[in-house]
């Protein structure tokens, strides 16, 4: 953290990173794993079969051929049938990739066209105000959030999240976060780094200022339409647009409601808190709502107190500091003060000090209800959000879910629910009863789900676990006692409609120094995806059989291209990227109907274009 100071005014750049990396366990690595089931020839034995053929058929914004011929699909996954039990891929889509690119704009195959809608501080609701620079902490709350993430259109008949019309609906975004050297009018043209602010004489922050940051977090859902044009355009005065933010009210929902580690000043009986944060990718329910992972949200408090609680030090909170010092607004009001976690009162009902114990959950949204309170589903745990994907939703059956935690070495989750799924009955509720389980892959393939519950397996009083909401709120400490395997940044997940298969990006992790990561190399700098199959078929199994579907990396044919994380070896042949499906860094994730794998990569700021990432260009989908 520096503050340091410029023409008479003070700067502050915390160097909160959106990526705290918290290693407290010393569980064997997924890298570890995996390099001794490499040293078995065993990996993607039969190939990948529908879903790499899918993968290798499309290409939208550079990276993909529409090729279906032997030598395209040479890539890092294997031939035939998919051992996992895919059929056939499906049709192709019939466009060819794109070279990759540095150009600031956004490329598309020809034939096809682009159209950029509401961007940041588009009016959607209220006076509407019209976007300006100088627009008032007010103003932001009436108007589209900064830094669009995770997003779902909700075709308009507000039925299924899947079916419907693809010419009107809602649309539902998240706003990760916001950087004051953009927002603020006495900001711009000074020499500011991500996230610094800059403070007032008397080293408070402006109020408005801090109020108009808070309202471009969170979330928006916007009513919208294609015209007769093929153009789309926002449905002003719809009752259904509506802003989600840094201060709305919401409700905590599950085990951890009403426990005494989340009561507060502003909620004695610890049933609700305000405002959702850092949201990054999403997740539709099977009954058709919405939902906002909350990822980097640590970095946003600060606690001054000689010692720190675990559920702090275990998710990156500082010991004085906190990402945009809100709490040091000139105000002093609650709603910023909130952001101090410091014990100041003679209990957690005076002061804040489990403030950051409400944030770090899923939050439920219904798009089609603008009244409804976001729910926070404490059931699925605690910890860096990612997303959530649910696994195929059947009547007589449990819900299931999972999520990763986007931290290096943290984990990958499933929950399973208590109450099985009822069509046109089920709602969120049934996320608040059922078991969270931690993942462990196996260096045989093989892989086991570890239940979090409260007075199994040393999740007791012997290792200070008071109840399930004492699990649940330490979410990631409870998953490596348990010894579930620590990973390299888990992002999205999706599952493939056709055989149930569940897909999770590992994004990358530049930091090790040895192979005892997600990969045999020793800095997994491009990072990869893997896949598994739940045993019998069945989303609630305890068990699974894992692999790797593919590895990011540079095209090459090097014979250390392996290593390198450039291609990966099948039946004894190296199988490198080409120029057409080169990537680095894969995060968003999807699969469709046709098991074509569609996948976002996600090079930081810092290193796109640059070093070893100059090859890869821009930012791309594949």
């Amino acid at each position: 953290m520096s503050d340091e100071k410029r023409d008479n005014i003070t700067i502050v750049d915390n160097g909160n990173g959106d990526e705290p990396q918290i290693n407290y366990t010393d569980n064997r690595t997924f890298a570890s794993v995996l390099e001794a089931r490499l040293a078995r020839r065993s990996l993607l034995k039969g190939g990948a079969g529908a879903a790499a053929l899918g993968f290798m058929s499309l290409g939208l914004a550079g990276c993909l051929s529409n090729s279906s011929s032997k030598d395209d699909d040479d890539s890092n996954v294997g031939d035939g049938d998919n051992g996992n039990g895919g059929g056939d891929a499906g049709p192709l889509i019939g466009f060819s990739a794109i070279p990759t690119s540095e150009s600031d704009e956004i490329i598309v195959p020809e034939g096809y066209s682009y159209q950029v809608m509401l961007p940041w501080g588009t009016p959607i609701l209220g006076a509407m105000p019209a976007f300006a620079l100088d627009n008032t902490g007010a103003e932001q709350a009436e108007q589209m959030g900064s830094h669009h993430d995770g997003m779902h259109f909700f075709p308009i008949e507000g039925e299924e999240p899947f079916e419907g019309s693809s010419e009107e609906g809602l649309l539902v975004m998240n706003h990760e976060y916001v950087e004051p050297r953009f927002m603020h009018v006495n900001h711009i043209g000074r020499k500011l780094g991500s996230g610094a602010v800059i403070m007032k004489d008397d080293g408070t922050r402006d109020t408005d200022q801090a109020l108009k940051e808070l309202h471009a977090h969170g979330v928006s859902v916007v009513h919208v339409r294609k015209r007769s044009d093929n153009h789309w355009e926002h449905v002003h005065g719809s009752q259904y647009n509506r802003r989600v933010h840094g201060l709305t009210p919401m409700e905590l929902r599950g085990p951890v409601r009403g426990s005494d580690l989340v009561k507060t000043k502003y909620s004695p009986e610890g049933f609700a808190t305000r405002g959702t944060l850092n949201n990054c990718a999403m997740g539709v329910t099977p009954w058709n709502t919405y939902m906002a992972a909350e990822e980097n949200w640590a970095g946003y408090f600060g606690n001054g107190d000689a010692t720190i609680p675990r559920e702090h030090a275990n998710y990156g909170i500082r010991a004085s500091d906190s990402r945009y010092r809100w709490a040091l607004a000139s105000s002093g009001e609650d709603q910023f003060v909130r952001f101090d976690a410091t014990s100041k009162g003679a209990s957690a009902l005076e002061d804040y000090r489990n403030e950051p114990n409400c944030f770090g959950w899923m939050v439920e949204i219904d798009p089609f209800s603008p009244d409804s309170i976001p729910q926070k589903r404490t059931t699925l745990g605690r910890f860096g959000h990612e997303g959530v994907v649910f696994g195929p939703a059947i009547d007589g059956k449990p819900v299931v879910c999972y999520s990763g935690d986007d931290s290096t070495n943290q984990f990958i989750y499933k929950f399973v629910s208590e109450q099985p799924f009822q069509k046109g009955v089920t709602d969120g509720s049934i996320l608040d009863t059922g078991v969270l389980y931690a993942a462990k892959y196996n260096e045989d393939g093989t892989g086991e789900w570890l239940p979090l519950v409260y007075g199994q397996n040393g999740l007791d009083a012997s290792n200070g676990f008071r109840d399930q909401a004492d699990v649940l709120v330490n979410t990631r400490l409870a998953a490596g006692l348990m010894g579930a395997t620590p990973m390299d940044r888990p992002e999205w997940g999706a599952v493939d409609p056709n055989n149930g298969d569940v897909y999770f990006t590992l994004t990358n992790n530049s930091g090790r120094s040895v192979a005892d990561g997600a990969n045999p190399r020793t800095q997994n700098r491009h990072g990869h995806i893997i896949r598994w199959a739940e045993d019998g078929g069945d989303h609630a199994s305890t068990t699974f059989q894992w692999d790797i579907f593919i590895f990011g990396g540079d095209a090459g044919a090097s014979g250390e291209v392996h290593l390198k994380g450039e291609g990966i070896e099948v039946d004894g042949v190296r199988k490198p990227l080409t120029a057409d499906n080169l990537l680095s860094s894969p995060d968003g994730l999807w699969i469709d109907k046709d098991s074509r794998v569609w996948i976002q990569t996600d090079i930081g700021e810092g290193s796109q274009n640059s070093g070893l990432f100059e090859v890869f260009g821009n930012n791309a989908m594949l």
